[in-house]
């Protein structure tokens, strides 16, 4: 049988899950392509030391088949919550001994791809440095979609559109108010990195429509609970019995954990009217619950909030002004205030203003489609966008809805291996 040869674009996370299966459980012939060291990725390639993993350890091994692998290579408890840095260099080694064990079928092109052309077995894709690479078949594994970029001043220079920038908020002095636009999780973020060193003076406030900031694990984890969800015909019922579940759980946290496993198929049976409801109204808070801080980062977190050095607000942004002297005036639901800097939080954007290079090209090459409501790709049930083009990872939202997270790409990159049966 003649050997395929399968291209992975993306060396983060789900391109190293991808890349792994592939090698481990086929016979292709796998060339990654990837401008950076494979396994950090933006979320764990840019993470300092304060930055923990909202997942226990005991979730985030890279192996479907032992789920303890990453705990042991940490040497922790399965429970315990590690730094993001942590994991960012198990995903390189555990790279690093696929890559050894079958180092005969792997190719790594160190460069960006940029553009897929041509069609069947003509089939290039083309870099940022003029490489152009056969492949029968294509796994689009490159992340996220780009931040939304919610604020007018793009190019002021006291707005940082990219808090991941190597330097960004080292940047910013430690005795000017800074304004984060955005509530979730890279907020949190970025506030533990403001705040890491202790000589910061002045306060820290983010802003978002609901004012809603992610919930805290707990220490421990919770006992487990049965769902009853067959009556459930509508999203009304289903808003209606998680409620009432949670009510009587000893924690509500088990009652979300519990619907991990059916999320998808609960997604796919919501009407496009319900799912837009969901978007408008539920999604947040939905969010705030389910990917939840890290018990030590949740109480630094209420602990800044009690000491005055960082707050929260609920609303919108009105105006905004670059005055001549520097920093930026914003007009809040609460009146004008002048920030030394802001710094965009917010979550992905939607296609196709966020989508990267590659998938940019894809979109307007008639290669793939966006999928529903803007929130990635389309694909079909196989996660397929076309025909031997392939897509894992945060992209595929939209079709599906629980696929940001470790363990929903691990059995992703997994299914590759039964793709074409």
């Amino acid at each position: 049988m003649v050997r395929k040869t399968v291209a992975v674009v993306g060396g983060g996370a789900a391109g190293v899950l991808a890349t792994r299966e592939l090698l481990r459980c086929s016979d292709d012939r796998v060339v990654l392509i990837e401008p950076d060291a494979p396994g950090g990725g933006l979320a764990y390639g840019s993470a300092r030391p304060w930055h923990l993993l909202n997942s226990r350890a005991g979730a985030m091994s890279a192996d479907p088949a032992d789920p303890g692998d990453f705990a042991r290579w940490a040497e922790c408890e399965p429970s315990s919550f590690q730094p993001r840095s942590v994991y960012g260099r198990y995903l390189a080694d555990a790279f690093a001994r696929v890559a050894a064990a079958y180092g005969d079928r792997l190719e790594v092109v160190p460069d960006r791809a940029v553009r897929l052309a041509g069609f069947g077995a003509s089939r290039r894709i083309h870099t940022e440095k003029s490489w152009q690479i056969a492949a029968d078949e294509v796994v689009v594994a490159t992340g996220n979609p780009a931040a939304a970029q919610p604020f007018p001043l793009r190019d002021h220079p006291d707005y940082i559109a990219d808090p991941w920038r190597p330097g960004a908020l080292e940047a910013i002095p430690s005795d000017v108010p800074v304004l984060l636009v955005g509530a979730g999780l890279t907020s949190v973020d970025v506030v533990l990195t403001l705040t890491a060193d202790g000589h910061r003076d002045a306060p820290i406030t983010a802003v978002s429509r609901r004012g809603q900031l992610p919930l805290s694990h707990i220490s421990e984890v919770p006992p487990a609970v049965d769902l009853a969800l067959g009556e459930c015909r509508s999203l009304r019922d289903l808003v209606r019995a998680v409620r009432v579940a949670a009510a009587n759980a000893e924690d509500w946290r088990a009652v979300v954990d519990a619907l991990r496993p059916d999320i998808d198929r609960i997604w796919g049976t919501l009407t496009a009217a319900e799912q837009d409801a969901f978007l408008r109204h539920l999604a947040r808070p939905w969010e705030c619950h389910r990917h939840r801080m890290a018990p030590s980062v949740g109480a630094r977190i209420a602990a800044l909030r009690e000491e005055g050095r960082f707050e929260v607000r609920a609303g919108g942004i009105r105006a905004v002004t670059g005055p001549p002297a520097g920093g930026v005036l914003v007009e809040l639901e609460a009146g004008v205030q002048w920030f030394g800097a802001v710094v965009n939080c917010a979550g992905p954007g939607r296609l196709p203003a966020s989508a990267g290079t590659f998938v940019h090209s894809l979109l307007n090459d008639g290669h793939a489609k966006i999928g529903p409501h803007g929130l990635g790709l389309d694909i079909d049930h196989q996660g397929r966008i076309a025909d031997d083009l392939w897509l894992i990872g945060p992209l595929r939202r939209g079709r599906s809805w629980e696929t940001t997270a470790v363990p929903e790409i691990r059995s992703q990159a997994r299914a590759l291996i039964d793709r074409n049966k």
